[in-house]
């Protein structure tokens, strides 16, 4: 396993202890040091220093803090490569990077990883129906009748205060618009 990469990791999770409120002076930091380290894991891939499934999965996961689509493609790509090699745990990052790319899109997501607020509550984003809970399972991604009760927990916890909205990403207004209007 590459040190310096594992040690890019272990600094984004400890980072992510204590989230930071979205549109906060700490939020745009944590935001900076996320671009910070996908450059520095881009560096270790192009030394060609990642190897293993765990050099992958810890390559993915920050990869998957990424804002652009073709960062969180990546995500999804080094996911599935660390499934590939061996790292079953991979398996909810690669479907959860899908999601996220689908997300980003404005699209359906497959499996029913990704949440986010609407102004009022956290939800589940628009799923793919297709999509049954056996293949969630596969892939280690719970049911969507458990990831809506998330959403819940979630805007519990958060005792229903949702993060300020008016700086979110165009995919979320778009959607924003697109829930209203149902």
């Amino acid at each position: 396993m590459n040190d310096e990469l594992h040690q890019l990791f272990v600094a984004d999770q400890q980072e992510r202890e204590h989230h930071p409120q979205v549109g906060t002076p700490a939020y745009v930091a944590l935001r900076g040091q996320d671009q910070t380290r996908r450059h520095q894991v881009q560096r270790l891939l192009d030394q060609q220093q990642v190897h293993t499934a765990h050099d992958y999965y810890h390559a993915a996961l920050i990869f998957q803090h990424g804002e652009t689509v073709e960062e969180i493609a990546l995500a999804h790509r080094w996911a599935l490569k660390s499934v590939e090699l061996g790292l079953e745990a991979s398996k909810w990052l690669a479907a959860a990077a899908l999601d996220r790319w689908h997300m980003y899109q404005g699209q359906p997501q497959k499996y029913g990883t990704q949440l986010v607020p609407d102004g009022t509550r956290y939800r589940l984003w628009d799923v793919e129906p297709n999509t049954t809970d056996e293949e969630r399972a596969q892939w280690k991604v719970p049911s969507l009748a458990e990831m809506e009760g998330r959403a819940a927990q979630l805007t519990e916890e958060n005792s229903g205060e949702m993060p300020l909205l008016e700086e979110a990403p165009v995919w979320l207004k778009q959607a924003l618009e697109r829930w209203k209007s149902r």
